[in-house]
């Protein structure tokens, strides 16, 4: 392999690595969102559900 090849395959696994260990070390800094909206699975939402055509 070349010295361009080379390099350019280090980079390329820096940087997907790179962004799976970010990925992991933010998820593990903060989990889960609190800040949802009100809501639940009681919300009464398929009452209002949309207009299904035969087309």
């Amino acid at each position: 392999m070349t010295t361009s090849a080379v390099i350019l395959l280090v980079l390329a696994i820096v940087v997907v690595w790179g962004g799976l260990l970010v990925a992991i070390l933010r998820l593990r800094a903060q989990p889960e969102r609190a800040d949802y909206p009100p809501g639940d699975e009681d919300d009464h939402r398929e009452d209002e559900a949309p207009v299904e055509r035969d087309t």
